[in-house]
C-alpha cells in the first residue's frame, strides 16, 4: 500500500526481534530505513538482506545505554538521508530483578536502555522535526507488565513505565508541531532475545514457546511480523490524528478477572 513511501524510518534496537521486523515491515511499505545495534553482524546482515530486495537501508552501530550514542545515531541519519521522518524505539533489556535483590548497577542498565536512550533519541528526532517545520512520527515499544508485571522484574517495570510517561508528556509538548508520538503495550512476544532470557533465566526447554502458546487465550505468543504491521500503522497518515495513545497490544485484558 505505500504507507511510508519516502519516509526516513529509524528503528533503534533494530537488528533483531521486533526491531528487525518492522524494519522490513516499513521498507514494504516504501520507507527508506535505518537500523541501529550494538552488534555489527547481524544489523549489517538485515541491511544486507533489505538492500538485496532493492531497498535503501543503512546500519549504525551504537550502544544506546550512552545517552551521546543515542543522539548520535539520529545525527547519522540526518547525515545520510537529510532528515528523520519516524523514528522507533525498540531497544530493551529485560534482564530479571526484584525489589530485594536488584543492584544500583542492574537499575541503572535499565534506565539506560529502556527510558533514557529512548528520551535522548526522541530529543535528537523532534529537534531535527521542529528545524525543518515538519511533521513526523514516534512509535515508542513498551509492554504491558509496565502495569505492574512480575516480581521479578522491578527494574524493568519502573524504566518502561517511565517510558509511557515520556511518550504522553512528549506527545502534548509537540502536538501543535504535529509531531505524533503512540507507545505500544506489547505482551509476552516470541523473539530471538526471550528466547534467551527464557533460558537464561528460567531454564526453559527448546520448545517453551509451545507449552507457553498452549497457556495464552490465542493459542500463541505474539508475532514479530503482526506487531510492526501496528507499528507501521502508528508511524503512517492512516493512523490520523492519534497521538499520545499507549495502546496494549496483547491477548489479555487488563482488570479483567475470572
Amino acid at each position: 500500500m505505500g504507507l511510508l513511501d519516502d519516509k526516513v524510518v529509524l528503528v533503534n534496537g533494530g537488528s533483531q526481534g521486533v526491531g528487525a521486523a518492522i524494519a522490513r515491515a516499513a521498507v514494504r511499505e516504501g520507507a527508506v530505513v535505518a537500523v541501529t545495534g550494538r552488534r555489527t553482524e547481524p544489523g549489517e546482515a538485515l541491511v544486507a538482506e533489505l538492500a538485496a530486495g532493492g531497498a535503501k537501508a543503512m546500519f549504525v552501530r551504537a550502544d544506546l545505554s550512552d545517552a551521546d550514542q543515542a543522539k548520535a545515531s539520529v545525527a547519522e541519519v540526518v547525515d545520510a538521508y537529510g532528515r528523520i521522518d519516524c523514528l522507533v524505539n525498540s531497544a530493551g533489556l529485560t534482564s530479571r530483578g526484584t525489589l530485594l535483590d536488584t543492584t544500583p548497577e542492574l537499575f541503572d542498565q535499565h534506565i539506560a536502555i529502556n527510558l533514557k536512550a529512548p528520551f535522548f533519541a526522541m530529543q535528537a528526532a523532534v529537534t531535527d522535526m521542529v528545524a525543518r517545520k515538519a511533521p513526523g512520527t514516534i512509535v515508542n515499544i513498551i509492554t504491558t507488565s509496565a502495569h505492574g508485571g512480575q516480581p521479578f522484574l522491578a527494574p524493568y517495570v519502573s524504566a518502561k513505565a517511565g517510558l509511557i510517561g515520556l511518550t504522553r508528556n512528549a506527545a502534548h509538548a509537540h502536538r501543535w508541531d504535529r509531531i505524533r508520538i503512540n507507545g505500544l503495550n506489547i505482551g509476552w512476544t516470541a523473539t530471538e532475545g526471550e528466547d534467551a532470557t527464557q533460558k537464561a533465566f528460567h531454564g526453559a526447554a527448546d520448545d517453551w514457546r509451545d507449552s507457553a502458546a498452549a497457556g495464552l487465550p490465542m493459542g500463541k505468543l505474539g508475532q514479530p511480523d503482526e506487531i510492526a504491521d501496528f507499528v507501521v500503522f502508528l508511524l503512517s497518515e492512516r493512523s490520523g490524528v492519534v497521538t499520545g495513545s499507549v495502546i496494549d497490544w496483547d491477548q489479555n485484558v487488563l482488570g479483567g478477572m475470572d
